[in-house]
């Protein structure tokens, strides 16, 4: 097939998916589908396993080894999608050995070896991507759009729930492998993303796991916003959702409502300036309560996989950090790093130790 006189082929990338457990084999069959990418081989450790996820895609190459991936010099970047524990030393790899790289939520499973990596790509001039799925999901495009145009006015709070019976995972707690989810979204939401200066954390282990089966974050936000994040592997029920909370309006999503998975409420409390005569009575202030009307925005059904990958080829295209770039997982894991701190406090606030930048909000959505 050919278009502007070259073959499409010749515009795409070549991509290796290193692992293909639970989440390796969706992002295979979108490098599968993208035009952007061409989709090289499936490592794993594992041959058979690989060998089924190849077998689905209807014949892909398999690899046992990442060092022969690595060193292909036809391949141009790596997706990991391994344990969170083994990102370091094949991210740290795969950029040593000039390929780019998008990993899984978290970015590492530690502070300090997150910078180490994104120091490490930005010494290369090489593209670190977060995989942050969330973040290229119609609602919460939406969503960032809705916060940037100003219909919520000023942020006073977010409350974020994220709940359901779940796996309990060998390695990380409930906070590392629920949480990653709600913080990225609020670091790609909210005008100065993750902005915060301290986390207190609480969590308990009632089935006496070793680790957090149900756990709370609270975390100031500049301006003197809250954001509360809650997140259970235990309940029996499945709960998805967020309310993010302005001097204009309410925002509610709901990811299990595909009927209305945004609802916008033109309703709140407003609290009329107290005058001179009454200032020495706070309680005499004018409070009047708003009920205005409910707006729930249309939105499409595309998967959101389909973005990421579009935005991973484009910032290696354009020589630029992707939307969920290497920082914005750094970002996480700095929020994570502080909550472990917290808990072992026994959830007194616990100090940020990273200078968070806060992210560049841009209008629109990606593709």
């Amino acid at each position: 097939m050919h278009k502007g006189g070259c073959t499409v082929t010749e515009t795409k990338k070549r991509i290796v998916v290193v692992g293909a457990g639970y989440w390796g084999p969706n992002l295979a069959r979108n490098f599968r589908a993208s035009a952007d990418w061409e989709l090289a081989a499936i490592c794993d450790l594992d041959e058979t396993r690989a060998q089924l996820l190849a077998d689905s895609l209807g014949g892909v190459p398999v690899r046992t080894s990442l060092a022969d991936v690595l060193a292909d010099e036809t391949v141009d970047a790596i997706a990991v999608a391994t344990p969170a524990r083994t990102h370091h030393p094949i991210v740290t790899a795969a950029l040593e050995a000039g390929k780019h790289v998008m990993v899984e939520k978290p970015l590492a499973d530690d502070r300090m070896r997150g910078e180490d990596m994104v120091a490490l790509a930005a010494e290369r001039g090489l593209v670190l991507m977060a995989d942050h799925t969330y973040c290229y999901t119609p609602a919460v495009l939406k969503i960032r759009e809705i916060i940037a145009e100003g219909m919520l006015g000023d942020i006073l709070f977010v409350d974020s729930v994220r709940i359901n019976l779940g796996l309990i995972q060998p390695d990380v707690d409930v906070f590392w492998d629920l949480a990653p989810h709600d913080l990225s979204i609020l670091d790609f939401v909210l005008p100065g993303g993750l902005d915060t200066t301290s986390v207190s954390a609480h969590g308990s282990d009632p089935l006496r796991t070793g680790k957090a089966c149900v756990g709370y974050l609270a975390m100031p936000l500049a301006g003197g916003a809250m954001a509360h994040v809650n997140v259970n592997w235990l309940s029996p029920t499945k709960i998805r959702q967020m309310v993010i909370g302005g001097t204009q309006r309410t925002l509610v999503w709901d990811d299990l409502n595909p009927q209305q998975r945004i609802s916008v409420y033109d309703r709140g409390v407003d609290i009329d300036t107290v005058s001179k005569e009454t200032t020495l009575d706070r309680r005499s202030a004018n409070i009047s309560y708003r009920l205005g009307d409910t707006w729930s925005p249309a939105l499409p059904e595309r998967e959101a996989l389909g973005g990421v990958v579009a935005e991973f080829a484009a910032a290696i295209r354009e020589g630029r950090p992707a939307r969920t770039s290497g920082d914005a997982g750094l970002r996480v894991l700095a929020v994570l790093d502080a909550a472990q701190r917290s808990l072992a406090a026994g959830g007194a606030p616990a100090p940020m130790t990273l200078d968070i930048q806060p992210h560049r909000t841009t209008r629109g959505a990606a593709a």
